[in-house]
C-alpha cells in the first residue's frame, strides 16, 4: 500500500489504520469506499485540507476527490471553509460525533425508510383489492408496512429528544425495562 501522507508528513499508524477501517465500514453500509476514506482523513485532521492534498495523502484520482467531496458535502458531513491568502477550496469535517450521527441516520432514513415504505403503502394498497393474492401474502406485506411506519415514527420521535436525555437514555440499554409498567400475566 502507498504510504499515507500530507505535506509530506506521515501520518500516525492508528490514523492510517482509522481512515482504512472508516472506509470498509462505509462500504459495508453502501457508502463509496473513497468518500468514506476521505471523510475519515478529514475528521482527523486539524486543518481544512484542499482537494489535492487530500488526493496526494490518499493516494486517489484527483476526480475521484471532487465527486466524493461533492457527495459527503451533500450529507452535510463536511464543508468548504475559507483560508486567507489561499484561492483553492479547503474542507474541513463537522467533527460532533452526534451531529454526523444524527445527519448520517436522517439520510438513510431519506434515502432508504422513507422510500420503502412509500413502496410497501403502494403494494398493501394494491393487495387489498387482489384476489389474486394470498391472505398470508397480503398479511406479510401489511406486518412489514406496519414495523417500517414503527421505525420512521419511533426516529421521528428520537430525532427530537435532547442530547443529554437521548445519552442517558441509550446508556440505559437493557434496564430501560425496568421502568415500563409490569405487564399482567395472561
Amino acid at each position: 500500500m502507498t504510504e499515507i501522507t500530507v505535506d509530506d508528513a506521515h501520518l500516525p499508524p492508528a490514523t492510517r489504520r482509522f481512515i482504512l477501517h472508516w472506509g470498509d465500514m462505509g462500504d459495508a453500509w453502501g457508502v463509496n469506499r473513497s468518500v468514506s476514506q476521505i471523510h475519515a482523513l478529514l475528521y482527523l485532521s486539524e486543518r481544512a485540507l484542499t482537494a489535492e492534498e487530500i488526493a496526494a495523502a490518499l493516494s486517489m484520482a484527483r476526480s475521484n476527490v471532487s465527486n466524493s467531496l461533492k457527495e459527503l458535502q451533500g450529507w452535510g458531513l463536511i464543508r468548504r471553509v475559507p483560508v486567507l491568502g489561499d484561492r483553492r477550496d479547503h474542507f474541513e469535517a463537522d467533527t460532533d460525533i452526534w451531529s454526523i450521527a444524527a445527519k448520517i441516520v436522517a439520510g438513510r432514513k431519506q434515502r432508504e425508510l422513507d422510500p420503502a415504505l412509500a413502496a410497501l403503502d403502494v403494494c398493501v394498497a394494491e393487495a387489498a383489492n387482489d384476489t389474486a393474492m394470498h391472505a398470508v401474502a397480503k398479511e406479510r406485506l401489511h406486518a412489514m408496512q406496519e414495523f417500517t411506519r414503527t421505525a420512521s415514527s419511533w426516529y421521528a420521535q428520537m430525532s427530537s429528544v435532547p442530547r443529554p436525555k437521548l445519552m442517558a437514555l441509550i446508556r440505559l440499554g437493557a434496564r430501560i425495562i425496568n421502568l415500563l409498567p409490569a405487564r399482567k400475566a395472561k
